[in-house]
């Protein structure tokens, strides 16, 4: 058995093939997020992975769409979106495969 705490990552990211991580996978990345109302990231893609995001808790804009508590999106390979906290925000989000740097910011 094995225990750590999400603040020892960095941005939420916990599995995947990057450090540090808690478990270390090259099928896929997992992050638990929080957001306070108005924080933001950058349009970007990921040039060969799926990233999938289940809004937990909370509001935010992705691209053009607005999700709420339980609302799932699947962004496929080269499709960009941008985020928006509308509320404070808990979120997963689940990168398959796991390519550190595949993320391109546009």
């Amino acid at each position: 058995m094995r225990f750590g705490n999400l603040e020892s990552m960095i941005g939420g990211w916990f599995i995947g093939a990057f450090e540090p991580n808690f478990y270390t996978s090259q099928d896929f990345e997992v992050s638990i997020k929080k957001y306070k109302v108005g924080e933001n990231e950058a349009e970007h893609y990921q040039r060969t992975a799926i990233e999938i995001t289940a809004i937990i808790s909370g509001r935010a804009r992705m691209g053009t769409h607005y999700l709420k508590d339980n609302d799932l999106i699947l962004i496929e390979p080269g499709e960009s979106c941008d985020f928006e906290a509308i509320t404070d925000v808990l979120l997963i989000a689940i990168k398959c495969p796991s390519i550190p740097e595949d993320k391109v910011v546009v």
